[in-house]
């Protein structure tokens, strides 16, 4: 159906990418992820490029989160909360301490909402996060 044309949006590009993480083929959600990349360049959604991190997350291979934020930054599209946690495990497994401080710094959230006697409360988050 791909190869045809047919039904490549964004929607489904993300739906075979879950597919390939459930069955465990990594190689070949690599190689979608290359030929999107490519193809796609600039439309490129934040919820692909978390796709790709959690994928790649699940299956331990932090060297690939780091090049998927890369990739993320070089087109611009900022991280989402989930991403950024990821990307700076994935920094403090490959024992770049300073560089996941870095990230967590730029791209972590200042703020979050918790509710607090039944009202929804901003409150300054800890950087350590």
């Amino acid at each position: 159906m791909l190869s045809k044309g047919q039904g490549t949006t964004m929607g489904t590009y993300d739906s075979v990418l879950l597919a390939f993480d459930e069955l465990g083929r990594i190689d070949e959600a690599g190689s979608l992820w290359n030929m999107i990349l490519h193809t796609h360049t600039r439309s490129i959604s934040k919820r692909l490029f978390s796709r790709m991190t959690s994928l790649y997350d699940h299956h331990d291979m932090p060297d690939k989160i780091i090049e998927v934020f890369a990739d993320m930054e070089e087109l611009g599209v900022r991280p989402d909360e989930d991403t950024v946690r990821r990307v700076g495990r994935a920094f403090e497994k490959l024992n770049q301490a300073e560089k996941k401080s870095l990230v967590l710094e730029r791209y972590g959230c200042k703020w979050k909402y918790i509710h607090f006697k039944g009202e929804r409360v901003k409150v300054r988050r800890d950087p350590n996060f």
